[in-house]
């Protein structure tokens, strides 16, 4: 799935709409805008002329390599299977575009105009009459609502995920509508407005060999979109090269200016991101996401860096932290007992590892919406109270009396005690020790495997696995590649795996599908632990359904508490700040957006410092792709 559709699932959120200024409506109860925010007001007018986190005037040209991890089988990122090749989101465009400065807020891309009724039932685009797919094909109401009713029809996630439109109309030349099944869930038009709109045309016709096109299935043709870039060459599994349009029908709206600046980029496919970042450091790369807190202190004292051929930043980033965690798979009988997922957090020596091997550079994760006003602190009380208490089934005793907080590990005595109280959970739980090894009832061992994708993590699983053998717990640590990572989660074939569950500052619907009942036994869905707490799916709705940002703040923190109560992940760690290294061949704005660092939206090439750049470090021993 692409890039943009991933923070769509993973960001945006219940909450209320500012009602920007735009035109006059021809539906009174309606006004049409051009911008949509979940949290305040747009930050931009209808007649700004660019961001303010962009160089407007930014020189268009160049060329960057980049990053990306595994080899690729697929150019079609609509559909549930194989590895699909990461740049590809970029030859698409949705109905509105997000701004990277404003959380959950979208402007109109293929859209000029937007509106909706007071009631949410509904929502209404007016297209721009000059969009146009990269086939010169112009973007029609046909084509928006074909695009709904294929992706809903191509993945389950989507089918999942747009569940509450039921109805797409042709309004005019340049207009739909969409219908919702309930009203006052205020998050639907903004999560319809960021559709990829696809070309019918395109995906109803036959490929270069006669063959039907389908939108469910993997393709290696590249297809036809609406985006910045178009696909220029494939080297199947290994890089996917990606040209600019410079007759891009959008290039000059407000919302484009300063963006999408490099004529070519190169994405550099690696089975893992140690060859990849070996083939950045000699130059095969020019931008790298230092994602390891060892790396980032310990791998970069090499001449290119001395030398200041390589940059390093770190830029904050304002935004609630990912929820990132050990999940526990509890389609798995031995994980079924919230105890025994308990002993697991008491067993892990977070402050140790933190010391020895993180770096110092990570604090604690205590919530799942970590870093933000959605954090439970405390005890509940008020509105919060009254939904907890209302939620029945499902809610920990202890959210009601006891503020949630890890366990606290660092020095000999504290992780001895905290082991005791892990073994008591454990024999509380049935399990008991029988010569150093923890059985059930039936004199079934205790054994579990953690799943990997990559052997980064392969450090921490150890430092995981080596307290769990003191309270007799047989744990395997296996790597695996990507493909295959995918195809055992997708199945829920794992019994515990490292999950990332980013979050937005107004969550919503996506929370189905992280949580819900209803996604817990569907095959590729993102509910990888296999929740399915009638508790949980109350509070889900409650903060959907939020009349009001006070509503959601209050539902946002009562789900959390249940959520920490129950145990499902174990919370580990997060950065208030993203790690970057690159080659000093770029310019970036004065002033960077707030909520990421933009690169292949907003940097551009500066032809003299990538002149001197090759001259000083020369391509010759450049790695080929791939690793």
């Amino acid at each position: 799935m692409r890039e943009r559709c991933r923070k769509v699932v993973a960001a945006i959120c219940a909450g209320f709409f500012a009602i920007a200024p735009g035109w006059a409506s021809d539906r009174p109860a309606e006004i049409r805008r051009h911008a949509l925010s979940l949290v305040a007001k747009p930050a931009y007018a209808s007649d700004f002329k660019h961001f303010d986190w962009v160089n407007p005037d930014a020189p268009k040209g160049g060329r960057v390599r980049l990053f990306d991890d595994g080899a690729f089988d697929n150019l079609n990122e609509f559909t549930a299977k194989g590895v699909t090749a990461i740049g590809v989101s970029l030859i698409s465009a949705p109905l509105m575009e997000d701004s990277r400065d404003e959380p959950a807020t979208g402007y109109c891309l293929i859209c000029e105009w937007v509106s909706h009724p007071p009631d949410y039932g509904s929502v209404t685009f007016g297209l721009r009459p000059e969009a146009r797919f990269s086939d010169g094909k112009p973007i029609t109401p046909e084509d928006v609502i074909w695009s709904l009713e294929a992706l809903k029809k191509a993945h389950p996630l989507y089918a999942f995920y747009y569940k509450n439109v039921v109805k797409a109309e042709k309004l005019g030349s340049h207009e739909v509508r969409f219908s919702f099944d309930k009203t006052g869930n205020r998050e639907l038009p903004f999560i319809v407005g960021e559709l990829t709109v696809l070309p019918k045309h395109y995906w109803e016709g036959t490929d270069a060999q006669g063959r039907q096109r389908n939108l469910a299935e993997t393709t290696m043709e590249p297809p036809v979109g609406a985006g910045p870039y178009r696909i220029e060459k494939v080297d199947a599994g290994r890089t996917v090269t990606l040209r600019r349009m410079p007759d891009w029908w959008a290039k000059d709206l407000a919302l484009t200016r300063g963006q999408w600046n490099f004529d070519q980029i190169v994405f550099e496919s690696f089975r893992e991101r140690v060859a990849g970042f070996q083939a950045f450091k000699a130059g095969g790369i020019d931008f790298w996401r230092e994602t390891s807190s060892k790396d980032w202190s310990t791998a970069y004292d090499v001449p290119p860096v001395r030398s200041g051929l390589i940059k390093r930043d770190r830029l904050k980033v304002d935004r609630v932290a990912p929820m990132l965690g050990l999940a526990f798979n509890m389609r798995r009988p031995q994980f079924k007992d919230a105890r025994v997922r308990q002993a697991f957090n008491l067993a892990f020596d977070f402050e140790t590892a933190r010391r020895n091997l993180f770096f110092d550079l990570y604090g604690r994760l205590e919530s799942y919406f970590d870093n933000s006003e959605l954090k439970a602190r405390g005890l509940p009380e008020g509105r919060e109270l009254e939904l907890l208490k209302a939620a029945g089934e499902g809610v920990p005793p202890e959210v009601f009396t006891t503020p949630y907080a890890n366990p606290i590990a660092g020095t000999p005595q504290a992780v001895r005690d905290n082991l005791r109280k892990a073994h008591a959970l454990l024999a509380a739980a049935g399990w008991r020790i029988v010569d150093g090894r923890l059985l059930d009832d039936r004199g079934v061992p205790f054994t579990t495997e953690i799943l990997l994708a990559t052997p980064s993590f392969e450090r921490i699983a150890l430092a995981i696995k080596e307290p769990l053998g003191k309270l007799g717990i047989e744990v395997g640590v296996r790597t695996v590649d990507v493909s295959q990572y995918k195809r055992r989660t997708d199945r829920f074939d794992f019994d515990v795996v490292f999950e990332l569950v980013a979050q937005s500052i107004s969550p919503g619907n996506e929370l189905r599908e992280f949580f819900g009942s209803a996604s817990a036994m569907r095959e590729g869905s993102k509910n990888r632990v296999g929740i399915a707490n009638p508790a949980v799916d109350a509070l889900i709705e409650a903060l959907i359904f939020a009349k009001d940002r006070d509503e959601l703040v209050a539902a946002t923190r009562a789900l959390d508490r249940v959520l920490l109560w129950n145990h499902y992940m174990v919370p580990l760690w997060y950065s208030p700040e993203q790690w970057i290294a690159h080659w000093d061949r770029f310019g970036r704005p004065a002033r960077m957006p707030a909520l990421d660092a933009a690169f292949t939206r907003t940097w551009w090439e500066d032809k003299a410092k990538a002149a001197a750049i090759d001259r000083a470090a020369g391509r010759a021993n450049v790695p080929p792709a791939g690793g």
